[in-house]
């Protein structure tokens, strides 16, 4: 929620802290600590994470949408591949989903003059396009009685199911909603794929810090 005369945010930092499941499967959650960096035009980010294993043994994860393209990799202590995933095609169209997924923390990028079109469904949804390249994304948006995200879903995100990118709806949930620089942002998230047996969360995490950068 934004008030009047709001400038546009630029970029961002975000700390975070929370839990990934490390199992698509089962329930292996584990504690994660992680930085972002955001840039909103051309849009992109760096969320820079390591999760905790068992004590000494950490993986880094490392996901980004830099122009135009998309990465995902993980690695054993920072140093070992053990999966990396990279380009275009549905690659980067899932980390720019990501990216838009996400705008309800830079919610100033969800502005029709920032390239967003809306079209309404009903008074608690709306679809919302964004296209970078020759990249354009369609997710739906939900909203709380209070007019903030409740959530984001996209009923088609490549997700990895073994070493093949598979075709599933994805979607976002964000609450505990802030003040943060003249600007009612949401300061938790989960992410979740929704697969035939049903929801399937697999992030959770809360902002322990944020910091903005405006247009002059």
């Amino acid at each position: 929620m934004l008030k009047d005369g709001q400038p546009i945010v630029t970029a961002l930092s975000i700390d975070m802290a929370g839990t990934f499941n490390m199992s698509a499967t089962a329930e292996q959650w584990k504690p994660f600590t992680s930085r972002q960096r955001v840039v909103t035009c051309r849009p992109g980010f760096l969320w820079d994470a390591r999760i905790s294993m068992v004590p000494g043994l950490t993986v880094r994860v490392v996901d980004s949408y830099i122009a135009g393209e998309g990465l995902l990799r993980a690695a054993m202590l920072g140093l070992f591949t053990v999966a990396k995933v990279q380009g275009g095609g549905e690659i980067a169209r899932g980390e720019f989903m990501r990216f838009f997924a996400e705008a309800a923390w830079y919610p100033t990028a969800l502005l029709p003059s920032q390239g967003v079109r809306w079209e309404a469904i009903d008074e608690h949804s709306a679809n919302a396009s964004i296209a970078d390249g020759p990249l354009t994304l369609t997710l739906l948006f939900r909203f709380n009685d209070a007019g903030l995200i409740d959530s984001v879903r996209s009923e088609a995100r490549g997700g990895m199911v073994g070493n093949k990118v598979v075709m599933m709806p994805w979607e976002c949930r964000l609450s505990d909603y802030q003040l943060r620089d003249g600007m009612t942002v949401p300061i938790t998230g989960e992410a979740a794929w929704i697969r035939p047996e049903g929801r399937k969360p697999y992030f959770r995490g809360t902002i322990t810090s944020v910091s903005y950068e405006f247009a002059p």
